[in-house]
Formats: structure tokens, C-alpha cells, sequence
């Protein structure tokens, strides 16, 4: 097929797509995903994320999220911009994501470790993220408290942790399944 048949081709397809109709995304999918997959691919280098991407591209192609214009390029540019912009927002969010989620981590760490009094005057100043998870660590008996440290920031496994504290197996799993989901709850709303 020459490229002009292949434009022409793709434009019809994604004109037919804009008219709602399915066997037309399934047509432009089978004839693009090789190549939007390849693309993606080169972005974020996960699979899982990747096939995710691709998914969300043809489902905005479906939804006409953003509109083909052919005064930007053949079909196959706009797929490719399309995939690539979508690519590089999923690396962002994930960057922002593990940024937020390591901040957290080591505010819990810093909290988990240290030894304030109950007068304020005792205790450094605290960011409000810190303050909230000082509350919700305050919630939780001392023996949840060192499990959950052991297990989290000391890289204990559940057969560690059963053999260091003289426990079965089965009571560490519940303890700590236990202070996550309480930890969970109590930050759930400041953290959603």
C-alpha cells in the first residue's frame, strides 16, 4: 500500500471512529499498536505501564479527547504524538508519585523512630503531614508500633519477625495487617 493509500486509509478510519464506530478502532488499533506500543516502550521501559498507555490512548481516540486535525500531520504523526504525550504524562505522574510516596515514608521513618513527649514545647516543629501521621502513630499500641517498624524499616520478613519476637507466623500477618489497616483508615482522609 503507498503511504498517500495508507493516509487515506487511517483518515477514514478515524472519520468512521468519530462516527462511533467500533470495528473502525479495532481496524486503526491492528494497524497502529505496534508502533504507538514501540514508542511508549521507549518512555517509560515497563511493560505493564506501556500496554496501560496504549489502552489509554485508543480509548481517548474513542472518546475524541483530541480530535484528529490534518493540518498537524498524517494519522500515523498524530498517533504517535498522541502516544508520546501520553507516555511522558504517566512518567511524570509516576515521578511525582514516588516523590510524595518517599517524602511519606521517611516523615513515617522520622516519626516512627523518634521519642517525643506529650508537651508541645518537647517536640520539634512538625509540617501538618507530619503532625497528621504523629496522630495516627500515637493510635497504635507500642506492640503494633515495633512491628510494624521492624517489618517496614528494618526489612524484617514475617519468618524474622515470628523468630525474634517468639511469635507464630500467622499472629505477625494479623498484627501487621492489623496496623496498616489502622494506619490506613486514620490517614486515609489527609492523605486521598
Amino acid at each position: 500500500m503507498t503511504p498517500n493509500a495508507q493516509i487515506l486509509r487511517d483518515t477514514a478510519l478515524i472519520e468512521r471512529i468519530t462516527a462511533n464506530d467500533s470495528t473502525a478502532l479495532v481496524e486503526l488499533y491492528d494497524r497502529h499498536a505496534i508502533m504507538l506500543f514501540s514508542i511508549i516502550m521507549r518512555v517509560l521501559k515497563e511493560k505493564n505501564d506501556s500496554e496501560h498507555v496504549l489502552q489509554s490512548v485508543f480509548v481517548d481516540i474513542w472518546k475524541n479527547e483530541e480530535p484528529y486535525d490534518s493540518r498537524l500531520g498524517n494519522p500515523a504523526a498524530w498517533l504517535s504524538r498522541c502516544a508520546r504525550m501520553r507516555a511522558v504524562e504517566r512518567l511524570r505522574s509516576k515521578q511525582l508519585q514516588k516523590k510524595s510516596q518517599d517524602t511519606t515514608i521517611d516523615n513515617v521513618h522520622e516519626l516512627f523512630t523518634a521519642d517525643f513527649t506529650d508537651h508541645p514545647d518537647h517536640r520539634p516543629h512538625l509540617s501538618a503531614q507530619q503532625e497528621e501521621i504523629l496522630i495516627a502513630l500515637t493510635s497504635l499500641s507500642s506492640e503494633q508500633k515495633v512491628i510494624v517498624e521492624f517489618a517496614f524499616f528494618r526489612g524484617y520478613t514475617y519468618s524474622d519477625l515470628a523468630g525474634h519476637f517468639s511469635i507464630p507466623i500467622e499472629t505477625v500477618k494479623i498484627r501487621i495487617r492489623t496496623t496498616v489497616s489502622i494506619l490506613r483508615q486514620k490517614l486515609r482522609l489527609h492523605f486521598s
